[in-house]
């Protein structure tokens, strides 16, 4: 069982990867939890946690295509090098901002866009050296396996960062997250790289119509690439808008609001196990279309659920099936991209999957001051989960896969 499980991990270059992609990770979530608590407290107003996360998110959404070119065309390891350096100045930037006590939300919001720049140039590079670094049997073994590093720092990276937040302070958590750029650094210096970009002579626009025309000529990837949208613009609202539960509806304090990010993050893990455990099999886009049905399903019962042991149940169930069901999805995309065209495959399906990211954190950040947040959230689950009825029963294409 455990074997079939971390086939992925037979390759040395994606153990190297992981490794360094897994410590980042628990520095970025550090931040995320002491960001996202200081900006509510500094600013008071759940529109301003809406605006922080569409900052951070927008420009994957912006320069999406413009970064899949790059990705097709440049040693992808050299755009990660740039990514990674670049975000690593933003955090100890914000270290020195706390330290000093010089902090306004609107820096916050400044080094947010910048990361998010550097991720807009890093999402699809690192997507697209994944396959290169796994036999294509294992790939969607190795995307669930991405996403248990990604879901298990969301687990440890709150509970240190909590730690340090309440005992060192907010710069800690900030300084410690620019400290582990370095592990991927060193990981990407290490891996051995089998792609190499093909020479060509066409222009940044023809490249981007190259790419759109072979999502075009595929008809099984526009439904995959809408559902992310959607599901993304109404299924992430419940990570991003944690501290408004933890602080409105449960009375709580940061602590809180760690113990209901990391049951999530232990939810998603679960759900990114069992993606690793079934592998590649037949059905998976039946299986992505189920995990959306759970996810609009137990969104809503934990909206609805004012008893904390409840809703922790309830948002663990959430977590696996947001997990299970990204996972999936991006397998499919995966698979059905080719090596020349997948930088740019993955920036297209990057601005309908991140994009709906910063869109649904900003509408939902406006609308939960006037419904509240159990309203708003609530009423996002029963429509998601409509949705995955409709493409089960009705719409079929992505069943089909």
């Amino acid at each position: 069982m455990f074997s079939r499980i971390f086939t992925a991990f037979e390759s040395r270059n994606f153990r190297l990867m992981w490794a360094g992609a897994c410590t980042s990770s628990i520095g970025t979530w550090m931040q995320k939890l002491a960001q996202s608590w200081l900006v509510l407290q500094l600013s008071g107003s759940p529109f301003w946690l809406g605006l922080d996360s569409f900052l951070g998110e927008i420009p994957i959404f912006l320069l999406a295509l413009v970064a899949g070119v790059a990705a097709d065309r440049i040693d992808r390891r050299r755009v990660l090098l740039a990514s990674q350096f670049l975000q690593m100045a933003c955090a100890f930037t914000l270290a020195a901002l706390f330290a000093t006590g010089a902090v306004r939300v609107w820096h916050i919001l400044s080094l947010s866009f910048l990361v998010g720049t550097a991720q807009a140039f890093g999402a699809p590079a690192y997507q697209s050296l994944i396959p290169s670094l796994v036999p294509k049997q294992h790939l969607p073994n190795a995307i669930a396996m991405n996403s248990i590093q990604f879901n298990l720092a969301r687990v440890i990276g709150p509970v240190i960062g909590g730690f340090a937040l309440t005992h060192l302070g907010a710069a800690w958590c900030f300084g410690l997250n620019g400290l582990s750029y370095v592990a991927v650094v060193v990981s990407l210096l290490l891996i051995q790289m089998t792609f190499l970009p093909a020479a060509h002579n066409e222009s940044v626009m023809e490249s981007i119509k190259g790419g759109i025309d072979f999502i075009r000529s595929k008809p099984e990837m526009l439904p995959l690439i809408w559902v992310a949208f959607v599901c993304t613009f109404l299924g992430i609202p419940i990570v991003v808008f944690l501290p408004v539960f933890a602080k409105d509806v449960f009375a709580g304090n940061a602590a809180t609001y760690t113990l209901l990010l990391s049951v999530e993050a232990v939810g998603a893990i679960c759900g990114a196990l069992f993606v690793a455990y079934k592998g590649r099999h037949a059905g998976l886009g039946r299986s992505a279309i189920l995990g959306l049905i759970g996810l609009g399903v137990f969104e809503a019962a934990f909206a609805w659920s004012r008893n904390l042991p409840l809703a922790l149940l309830f948002l663990f169930f959430g977590g696996f099936a947001l997990i299970s069901c990204f996972a999936l999805l991006s397998s499919l995309v995966q698979l059905v991209a080719t090596d020349e065209m997948r930088g740019r495959v993955m920036s297209i399906y990057n601005i309908a999957f991140r994009g709906g990211m910063p869109i649904g954190s900003l509408v939902t950040g406006s609308l939960i001051p006037v419904f509240g947040v159990q309203s708003v959230v609530g009423v996002y689950g029963v429509l998601l989960a409509g949705l995955a009825l409709y493409l089960l029963l009705v719409q079929r294409k992505i069943t089909a896969l």
